[in-house]
């Protein structure tokens, strides 16, 4: 355990590549995708637990998931859920979070790490997390980078440097810059090159570092969030937060913390090759449950419900159901069938990401009631 490391776990997001299972009200860091009797959220929290005193992690989630999230996670301490009111991105979020833990503990490190995502090694995430606690005692911004095992089109990428021989921190690089989601043939140059790693969004720093950089690059933010945190324990947060948060201006924390201080040389990469996956589509979750490519020769049922039967000719893929029913599949390869009863996705592995315009399209056609 590590005595001044505190996480912060944001719990936002609706998943809309994950619909229809992923819900505004029930969004995918609340449910068990990939059968480990642990929601995504539960497992986030076991994976923090041998390196952050209970009382040391925090969630940032929305006012509509706080019962949820503390129904999954008893541990959690009722003071260190910090409670949306409506989405403002994860500057917002974390930024919050970070300068509420300052107040407490002004040495404090901080690290945010997803309540969604999905790491099949955890012994290797903590030792590497241990590095990044050490390369942050530099007060740079430290980053986890993620090896590439594919071309990926769906992530965006950090270009490393050098090793800077950091005590503590062996394998700590410095960070040249952020890149964004890039097409096919750049994601294969990325990946083939070695100089190239996957940004997985965790942010490892010293609270102060961190806060310093959202005074430098959004005072204005920075004013909003320090107006909220000096009335959090007082009769006035309800107020003040109704008046405040409104008016945050929705940024990412990449855009106000990793791009300017990568930009400026202050970030640091620390290697991550734990099994890392942002669970984001349906393909995603076929892959972490049926790991052995080339052996997907049978459709794999996920179901919360007793009764449910998948009966499957020369197919493969995944069925995802909460209904007693029978489900048959024939002749189609790498499917993904979801059933929540009021809705129904047929889809291909292949189009996964594509899901979102389905999203898209029944909010554009005024359907709120199955989102």
């Amino acid at each position: 355990m590590i005595a001044n490391l505190h996480a912060i776990i944001p719990a936002g997001g609706s998943g809309t590549r994950l619909w229809p299972l992923s819900r505004q009200s029930s969004p995918k860091f609340l449910h068990d995708l990939l059968g480990t009797g642990r929601s995504l959220l539960q497992a986030t929290w076991d994976r923090v637990e041998p390196l952050v005193d209970p009382a040391h992690t925090w969630v940032v989630t929305g006012d509509a998931h706080v019962a949820a999230v503390r129904e999954q996670l008893p541990g959690l301490r009722a003071d260190r859920v910090v409670s949306e009111p409506s989405p403002r991105d994860s500057a917002a979020a974390i930024g919050l979070a970070a300068m509420l833990i300052h107040d407490l503990d002004p040495e404090a490190v901080v690290g945010s790490f997803s309540a969604d995502h999905s790491i099949t090694n955890a012994c290797e995430f903590q030792h590497v997390i241990e590095q990044a606690v050490a390369a942050a005692a530099t007060g740079d911004i430290v980053t986890i980078g993620i090896t590439p095992t594919f071309p990926s089109t769906a992530y965006g990428y950090i270009q490393t440097g050098p090793v800077l021989d950091l005590p503590g921190a062996p394998t700590a690089r410095r960070a040249k810059a952020f890149v964004e989601k890039p097409n096919a043939s750049v994601a294969r140059k990325y990946t083939y090159s070695g100089r190239y790693r996957w940004n997985a969004g965790m942010f490892i720093a010293r609270a102060d570092a961190l806060l310093h950089l959202f005074a430098e690059h959004a005072p204005d933010l920075r004013t909003a969030l320090r107006r909220i945190a000096d009335a959090w324990d007082t009769p006035e947060r309800t107020a003040v937060l109704a008046e405040v948060w409104p008016g945050l201006e929705k940024k990412s924390i990449d855009y106000v913390v990793a791009e300017p201080a990568a930009a400026a040389g202050r970030v640091i990469v620390v290697p991550g090759d734990f099994g890392w996956d942002d669970v984001g589509d349906f393909d995603s979750v076929a892959k972490l449950r049926q790991p052995i490519a080339g052996e997907q020769t049978k459709v794999e049922l996920i179901s919360s419900q007793t009764g449910a039967q998948v009966v499957e000719v020369e197919s493969s893929g995944i069925v995802m159901t909460d209904q007693p029913k029978v489900v048959a599949v024939v002749g189609l390869e790498g499917v993904v069938v979801v059933d929540t009863g009021d809705a129904l996705l047929v889809a291909s592995r292949t189009h996964a990401q594509s899901v979102k315009r389905v999203v898209e399209t029944l909010r554009e056609t005024g359907r709120p009631d199955v989102l």
